[in-house]
C-alpha cells in the first residue's frame, strides 16, 4: 500500500493507493488557531506578562501537534511507501516527528513537497501521479 498525506495545521488527508483502488480519509487536528495580542494588562507595551502566555500557547499547541501527528502515524503505520505534502511548514514537524519517534516508518517516507492548497479530486490525482513517477 502506498499513501500520500497532505496536510496543514487544520486537516490531514490520507490517500492510500492499493492496487488499483483508492480510499481516501480525512483527520482533523483539534490544533487551535490562536492569535496572541499584546496588551495584557501592563502599562509597558510586551511587558513580562506577553512573554509567558505566549510561551503557554505555544507550549499548547506542540501538544495538540503531537496528539495530531500521532493519529497520523497511526493511519499510516502499514503503508510499504509514504509522500508528505502540503502547504506551510507543518509536513516538515511530522518528518521530524516521525525521523525522531518511529525511525522504522521514517525509511517509507519517499518525499516531502511543498504544495498548495489542492481539492480532493487534485489530492488523489496528485498521490496516483507522484507514485506512478517514483
Amino acid at each position: 500500500m502506498k499513501t500520500g498525506v497532505w496536510l496543514d495545521k487544520e486537516e490531514a488527508i490520507l490517500v492510500s493507493l492499493y492496487n488499483d483502488e483508492v480510499s481516501m480519509r480525512r483527520i482533523a487536528s483539534e490544533v487551535e488557531n490562536i492569535h496572541v495580542h499584546g496588551g495584557s494588562g501592563t502599562r509597558l507595551k510586551g511587558g513580562p506578562q506577553d512573554v509567558v502566555q505566549d510561551s503557554k500557547y505555544l507550549e499548547r499547541e506542540k501538544h495538540q501537534l503531537k496528539r495530531y501527528f500521532n493519529d497520523i502515524i497511526l493511519e499510516i503505520n502499514k503503508a510499504e511507501a509514504i509522500v508528505l505534502f502540503g502547504p506551510a511548514g507543518t509536513c516538515e514537524k511530522l518528518y521530524k516527528e516521525i525521523t525522531q519517534n518511529h525511525p522504522a516508518l521514517s525509511g517509507k517516507i519517499k518525499d516531502i513537497v511543498k504544495t498548495d492548497s489542492m481539492t480532493e479530486n487534485q489530492i488523489k490525482a496528485w498521490v496516483k501521479s507522484f507514485f506512478k513517477s517514483n
